[in-house]
């Protein structure tokens, strides 16, 4: 059974899909399974392993889906006679973590803010595909660790892959290019799409492609990206991008600088102000 655990453990692991694992880690008196006994939460809802079955078994699996869900790891602590009805009548202590692969960060612009941002993702853990066209930029050198894409941003999402788990940067040189990026990337899989540049930019750009389309799903888009701790400087920005980055994969508040649930896009989106009319109200 554990040996069937081990196994969709690592074919989850090189895989894009999230999973969540639980592990017995303490027992005392007469319980259902030993210490490192586990069960795995697939993305798609299968089971591998036990740690019991019964109800306590039921409540892991509860625990496994909000752990999915959330990101949050926990410890569960229950007396299975007293808790739970079981007639066992030991104590089982069980971990629930989270488990997916190396997150995969897509990052659309090979310039200063771009190099700062992959070097220091890569330090916190995200897997960097740099995507440029500027062939002098979007280099080995520049880039070191990463996988690099030569291409404009139409031409190379197709061949990325993307999925709901995956984040995306979107940090070129150009406006157009800004807008062609998000443009296609909203319309892919994406745990995160963020895009640098200022409030009436972002208004802008979401008005021309809502434009064209009719609609554009920003639930998870963060424009202007990164959090607003000030930073200045194309290295200070990135490592305001990071910490976002950061913050979401493990769901803790932080002072976000996306205004897209801001009242004036709504009313631009409308017709009814322009972006640097919007630009001024505050919020």
């Amino acid at each position: 059974m554990q040996e069937d655990v081990q196994r969709a453990l690592l074919a989850l692991l090189e895989s894009s899909s999230p999973g969540a694992l639980a592990t017995v880690i303490r027992v005392s008196g007469s319980a259902p399974q030993r210490p490192g006994a586990r069960l795995l939460l697939l993305g798609d809802g299968r089971l591998v392993g036990t740690v019991g079955g019964g109800a306590i078994e039921q409540v892991v699996i509860e625990a496994l889906r909000v752990c999915l869900e959330e990101g949050k790891p926990d410890v569960l602590v229950h007396d299975l006679a007293r808790d739970l009805g079981m007639c066992c009548g030991g104590r089982m202590e069980v971990f629930v973590e989270r488990v997916e692969a190396k997150p995969r960060l897509f990052l659309f612009g090979a310039g200063h803010v771009g190099k700062a941002a992959a070097a220091i993702a890569q330090t916190v853990g995200f897997d960097v595909t740099v995507i440029d066209d500027r062939e002098e930029l979007n280099t080995a050198e520049r880039f070191s660790g990463c996988t690099r894409v030569v291409a404009e941003p139409r031409e190379a999402v197709s061949g990325l892959g993307l999925t709901a788990a995956d984040y995306v940067l979107i940090a070129t040189h150009d406006h157009r290019v800004d807008e062609e990026a998000l443009d296609v990337c909203s319309k892919e899989p994406h745990r995160y799409i963020g895009m640098i540049g200022s409030k009436r930019k972002v208004f802008r750009v979401i008005q021309r492609i809502h434009h064209r389309r009719g609609t554009v799903a920003l639930g998870k888009v963060y424009a202007p990206v990164g959090l607003a701790i000030g930073a200045v400087s194309p290295e200070e920005i990135a490592v305001s991008i990071v910490a976002e980055l950061v913050a979401l994969r493990h769901g803790a508040p932080a002072p976000h600088m996306r205004v897209l649930d801001h009242p004036g896009l709504a009313r631009v989106l409308a017709g009814e102000l322009t972006p640097e009319a919007a630009e001024k109200l505050p919020g």
